[in-house]
Parts: structure tokens; sequence; C-alpha cells
């Protein structure tokens, strides 16, 4: 019965390890082989009691804990399972077939005629069995393991393609709030200006009206210039129907200084040299470039300023010189209510990154007493790649700026 009286079944015991190691291999691996160890230390010391030859299948418990330590353990963790759990089937082997620890293998007898011929004869085919039992533990918990990692690949991945849509909805969202938000400048910039340089107009030579009236004018100039600082400034975009709108060319330049003029802004054109032949997206360019020096000329410098614009042929590509009378309570991008500096405009902005995208580059800030734009487009060249200058980034333009220039260009 052992060195342990009052213990009646042999198997009580390594029965209790074994549960024990199956119950700690998920939560403490290390703690679950050693518990393995000790049971089978202690049975070849004699100090726990050996098993009946029924009892043997217990120690299939250590591979029931390898098969979870494949499962959940890390690769260190795997790998010494598995180096132990082959040292454990071969003492498990030995005392299987030994003589001294138990009393037979099931149907096998035992052998008493030496160890070593049993071992010989009858171990690698009992430790052929045990490590196959083993292996097949295993690689059930690495199968597991492997299912529960494609299983959160995938869940992972399904959650990133939501994340991406959710994300490209609100680009989609973003850059059309954008858009509307410069198409308001754009297509409202130019008549606003002229109806504040109109209303103001009015109003000074309105001196016998009622009040009300001068009140009401006053009121016009105002929100219009208003309107005009807190307008975004953008390219014509693309209609409902997703056709890129006529983009106006150089020759649209003349018609819209005549326009300005009627707002009562006096503007100086001329040109040297020969005039060359540019591209669509270049010629696009020009005319937004002239439009918006025009504009802020009659919003800071206001009703009756002088604007001088100069178109120059003769070099290596068009030299465009623009210049207006520069105001003391405000200056380009700055409302005219004294606030100047904080907010800063995007005319500029807009204007260095056209003439970027038309292959050239623009220079604009204060000449003495005067507000001075020098942009220079090179002939030749479609847009796109600029020459070396300042780089502006992309927010001062939207993606239909770009667009319409690119249409441009393919049609010139």
């Amino acid at each position: 019965m052992g060195p342990w009286p009052g213990f009646y079944w042999p198997g009580a015991i390594p029965l209790l390890v074994m549960t024990a190691a199956i119950g700690t291999s998920i939560w403490k691996p290390y703690i679950s082989l050693g518990l393995t160890a000790v049971l089978l230390l202690g049975q070849l010391l004699h100090a726990i009691p050996a098993m009946l030859a029924n009892h043997w299948a217990i120690y299939l418990g250590s591979f029931v804990s390898l098969g979870f330590i494949m499962w959940t353990g890390n690769k260190r963790q795997r790998i010494l399972a598995v180096t132990a759990n082959v040292l454990f089937a071969l003492v498990m082997t030995y005392m299987m077939i030994s003589a001294r620890y138990g009393n037979g293998v099931g149907w096998f007898r035992p052998l008493y005629v030496g160890d070593g011929f049993a071992l010989r004869n009858y171990g690698w085919q009992l430790l052929s069995i045990l490590l196959l039992v083993a292996a097949a533990c295993g690689t059930l918990g690495i199968l597991i393991a492997l299912y529960e990692d494609r299983r959160a690949l995938s869940k992972a991945q399904v959650l990133t393609q939501a994340s991406l849509k959710e994300t490209e909805i609100e680009l989609i969202v973003e850059q059309e709030r954008t858009r509307i938000a410069r198409d308001l400048h754009d297509v409202l910039a130019h008549s606003l200006a002229v109806i504040a340089a109109q209303a103001d107009g009015t109003r000074y030579l309105s001196h016998g009206q009622p009040k009300p009236v001068l009140n009401a004018l006053e009121n016009i100039a105002v929100s219009a210039r208003h309107a005009l600082v807190d307008a975004q400034r953008v390219i014509e975009g693309v209609r409902g129907d997703g056709m890129v709108a006529p983009q106006p060319l150089i020759s649209d330049v003349e018609p819209l200084m005549e326009r300005m003029r009627q707002g009562n802004l006096k503007i100086q054109h001329s040109e040297s040299g020969l005039p060359v032949e540019l591209g669509a997206g270049q010629q696009l360019a020009v005319f937004r470039i002239v439009q918006e020096c025009l504009t802020n000329a009659l919003k800071h410098a206001g009703r009756g300023s002088t604007v001088s614009v100069h178109f120059d042929w003769s070099g290596p590509g068009l030299t465009l010189h623009a210049s207006s009378d520069l105001p003391v309570s405000a200056s380009l991008g700055e409302t005219d209510t004294g606030n100047a500096g904080e907010r800063i405009g995007r005319g500029i902005a807009g204007m260095r990154e056209r003439a970027h995208l038309a292959g050239g580059w623009l220079t604009a800030g204060p000449d003495g007493q005067q507000f001075r734009v020098t942009a220079f487009l090179p002939y030749g060249v479609q847009g796109g790649a600029g020459l070396p200058g300042p780089r502006l980034p992309e927010e001062s333009l939207n993606d239909m700026d770009k667009i319409a220039l690119e249409e441009a260009n393919e049609r010139g």
C-alpha cells in the first residue's frame, strides 16, 4: 500500500495532482508543469504510491495541460511545455514498464526479467503511444489558438474597413463643406465688393436724404464688407451633372476690369513685349490672380483707389505686376475695423498656389505706400510642376480648383 497508510486507492494522489495541473495550465502554466514534475519525482523516489495497472491513464492529464498551454501560452511557455512533456513521457514510460513501480499496464503484464530487457523490447512502443497522445493534445491547442487569431484578425479587418469607410465619409463631407464655403466667397466676393463701394458712394452723395435711408446704406456697406471677410475663396466648382464649368481665360481680363471700373475703381492696364499663347491652365491662373488683386483693392483701399496692372511678355515667361494704394487702417486679408492681425486672409495663399500649379511663383507684400503683387508664369508649362518657389499648404486651394486647372490644361 506504500508508505502512506489509509490510502487504499493508489491513484488518488496522482489524480488530485493532475487535476490541479490541468486547472492551473491556463492561469499559471509554469505551476502546472511543476506539479507534474513533482508527481513523477515523488513516484520515482517512492514518496507517492505507485499506481495500479489500470490507473496509468491519469498521466494523460499532463498532455491535456500541454494542450491548454499550447492554446493560451506565449512562445517561450510553449517551447518549455513541449520540452518538459517529452521528458515526462520518458519518465512515464520507464515507470510503466519497470516492475519496481507498477503492476503492468492494463493487458501488459509485468516482466520480471530486468528493466533493461523490457525497455529495449517494449519501451519504444509505449513511448510512441504517449508522444502521439501528447502531440495530438498539443496540435489541438495550436489549432484552437490559430482559429482564435484568425477570428480576431477578421474582426480587426472588419473594424478597420468600417473605420476607413467612416473616415472616407467624413473626408467627403469635409471636402464638400470646404468647397461650399469657398464657393460662397468666390461667387460673392466680386459682387459684394461692388455693392459695398456703390453703397458708400450713394451714402456720401445723399446728404439730404432722411437718416433712416443713410443708416440703411451704411448697414449695406458694412454687411457687404463683413461678408467679404468671412467668405472663402475658390475657383468655380463642378456643376450638379459632374461636368466642369467653362473656366475664364486671359481674354476675359479686360471685361473684368471694365466691370470693376463701374465700381469706381481706377484701373491702369498696360502691356510690354509680344504676347505669347499660354496654356488654358495658365490663363485661368492669370485671370484669378488679377481678379483677386482687383477685389482686394476695392475691398481694402476703398472706392476711387487706383490699381495698376502690367503684363510683361518680354522675358522667358509672363510677368504680372499689380499694385494698389495701401490703406493705413487695413491691409490685405484683414478687416477694415482696426483688428489687423486677428485674421489672415486666404487670398495671397490662394494666388500663390495658383501660380505654383501653373508652373510659376508669386510674391506679395507692401512696397512703400502701395501693396504690390508680382507673379511669374513661364512659357510652355501646362501647370502642375512649378519652378523653385514657396510651396503653400494645399488647403489654400480645394480639390475643385485643381480639377479645374487639370481640365483646363487638357483642353489647352
